[in-house]
């Protein structure tokens, strides 16, 4: 922040503040300390922690004063509410700032959709910074919307709300040193900017060499022993809790049980839907389940602000001091995180979004759902001895590399409670390509579930018992231009259109969560386990980046070989 007469006389007691939180225990996230005292806002602008006096003053007897919470990595798109929205959900639990990688719609529409996500968040009451998506395709072994090279970043790359390069997760290409990435590395390390990682299970010399490239964070660690090698590698570990991934038990007790320092862990969230928004609040939720796994309150909100600002070169955000910004959060209670109030720039932040409006959507980013109708018929899969199945790990995005005979019926294979139908249709109306694949795990009877969200190509992915409820809820997708489709007993069960790049809502958040919310139960009545996010979980298993085995448009994918599996 640039110094300012009237928020230097505030702070120097010469003039009242705009805003006075009277006698609030103070989160110092430099000293580690909670300290009682008054804290001043001038201009939107902290302008002073001790004894002051304002315009309007709070008496905040025996409540806590922390900083707005910074989510060090997200994807806005995978909250399915377009950015006004998600900021209206996200910053009621105290959510201020976000660094999110746009890699999802990007995926889909290109350079465009970057350029809607910067001026949909210009004037949000919520800090959006970008990074720039780095592997758009992640992989050639699968079809996306639109490329993204490095001549289309460079024209974002000087943005003052681009920090530079999204999740580095074409890892291969960076270990074998190819042109396109380091030209991509190379371009933001001009500019002065950082690159993010993505390599779950990179160790040893190639994860010295992934290093070696610049790659400064890492957010796929699902063990503590993975987690400490990246951070003595110099990785700065972001600790995620997701809709899906869930590693921060593992890594939070990990953390507590070694003699390791948490100056380098951050909290992010990757992808939450607005239902676990909702009802746990956004990143709060992170802190107090690291607080109630033992961890000090001071060191879990520190792991939530200033750790993240500091390793995102956020230099006025993340501390309740002089010269910070007003992004704070007054709690009742520090061990519960109960978030009473979220000040944005030193007003509530609900005030903030009064009279404000979303911006606009370009009329390509309504219309990008593509494929010629599927049959039944086109879903078959034949089997004949042992298949290659996919299995999946509770709790987790990762998948086992199963091989295993599978029930069939003359010659083909049947789903049943224990093996699922998994299918990949290709969307963007470039080659008409559909994979089938056994899937176990996923447990759902007596219909099929289908959505035009599946990272990171978003093609469309289904799953199902049968192959007729399959391909109606795939056709019904074309119908409503991208979303979920729920179908069952040969009917639409339900449908959340997401027309925004296939991908996102535009409407209420409320009605987006209600929406889901009703699918999702309906889903989980027909035999889904509790332990898989019927959304989430199923997106995430054509992302050919994550091990160990994927389904994309072009067939089963082996993670670990890094090839498309052969019988």
């Amino acid at each position: 922040m640039k110094a300012d007469k009237a928020c230097i006389d505030v702070a120097a007691g010469r003039a009242p503040a705009d805003l006075v939180f009277k006698n609030v225990n103070v989160v110092n996230v430099f000293s580690e300390e909670i300290i009682t005292a008054d804290v001043a806002v001038a201009g939107g602008v902290i302008a002073g922690v001790g004894s002051y006096r304002g315009r309007t003053e709070l008496d905040c007897t025996d409540k806590f004063l922390c900083p707005g919470f910074i989510d060090a990595h997200i994807h806005i798109e995978s909250s399915l509410a377009a950015p006004f929205e998600f900021a209206r959900a996200a910053t009621r639990s105290g959510t201020t700032t976000i660094v999110a990688d746009p890699h999802e719609i990007v995926n889909v529409c290109g350079a465009q959709a970057v350029q809607y996500l910067l001026d949909a968040t210009e004037n949000l009451p919520l800090n959006v910074y970008l990074m720039l998506p780095s592997s758009v395709p992640a992989t050639p072994f699968e079809t996306n919307g639109a490329d993204f090279t490095a001549a289309d970043m460079a024209p974002f790359m000087a943005h003052p709300r681009v920090l530079g390069l999204g999740e580095v997760m074409c890892y291969p290409d960076v270990l074998a040193a190819r042109q396109t990435v380091l030209e991509k590395l190379a371009l933001a390390a001009d500019a002065g900017k950082r690159a993010d990682g993505h390599a779950p299970g990179l160790s040893g010399r190639e994860l010295q060499a992934y290093a070696a490239a610049g790659i400064r964070t890492e957010h796929e660690c699902t063990t503590f022993a993975e987690a400490a090698e990246k951070l003595r590698a110099g990785l700065a570990v972001l600790v995620r809790e997701g809709s899906a991934a869930k590693n921060l038990s593992v890594l939070v007790n990990g953390l507590l049980d070694s003699d390791l320092p948490a100056d380098r862990f951050l909290f992010c969230t990757d992808d939450k839907h607005l239902d676990d928004i909702a009802r746990d609040g956004h990143l709060r939720w992170n802190v107090r389940q690291a607080i109630s796994l033992g961890m000090k309150p001071v060191t879990a909100i520190k792991m939530a602000t200033w750790n993240a600002a500091r390793e995102y070169g956020l230099r006025d955000l993340g501390a309740v001091a002089a010269g910070y910004r007003a992004d704070l959060v007054l709690l009742d209670s520090l061990k519960q995180m109960t978030v009473r109030a979220v000040y944005k720039d030193g007003r509530p932040v609900e005030e903030r979004f009064a009279g404000l409006a979303a911006a606009p959507v370009p009329d390509a980013l309504l219309h990008s759902v593509h494929f010629e109708n599927v049959a039944p018929a086109d879903l078959a899969l034949p089997v004949a001895g042992p298949a290659h199945v996919i299995e999946m790990v509770p709790y987790q995005i990762v998948t086992r590399h199963a091989v295993e005979e599978v029930p069939s019926e003359n010659g083909f294979f049947r789903p049943n409670a224990v093996y699922t139908k998994l299918c990949v249709v290709e969307r963007h109306g470039k080659n008409g390509g559909v994979a089938v694949c056994p899937l176990k795990g996923y447990g759902i009877t007596g219909g099929a579930i289908a959505t035009s969200v599946a990272h990171d190509s978003h093609n469309v992915i289904a799953a199902g018992d049968n192959d007729a409820d399959l391909a109606l809820a795939i056709n019904h997708l074309k119908e409503i231009g991208g979303g979920y489709v729920l179908a069952g007993g040969g009917k639409i069960l339900g449908a959340l259109p997401l027309r925004v790049g296939g991908l996102m809502s535009t409407a209420p958040w409320e009605e987006i969560q209600a929406g889901a919310g009703a699918i999702l139960e309906r889903a989980k009545a027909m035999g889904i386990p509790y332990h898989v996010d019927p959304f989430t979980s199923l997106s995430f298993l054509a992302l050919p980046v994550i091990p160990e085995l994927r389904l994309t448009d072009r067939g089963l994918f082996d993670v670990t070989a890094f090839s498309l599996v052969k019988d």
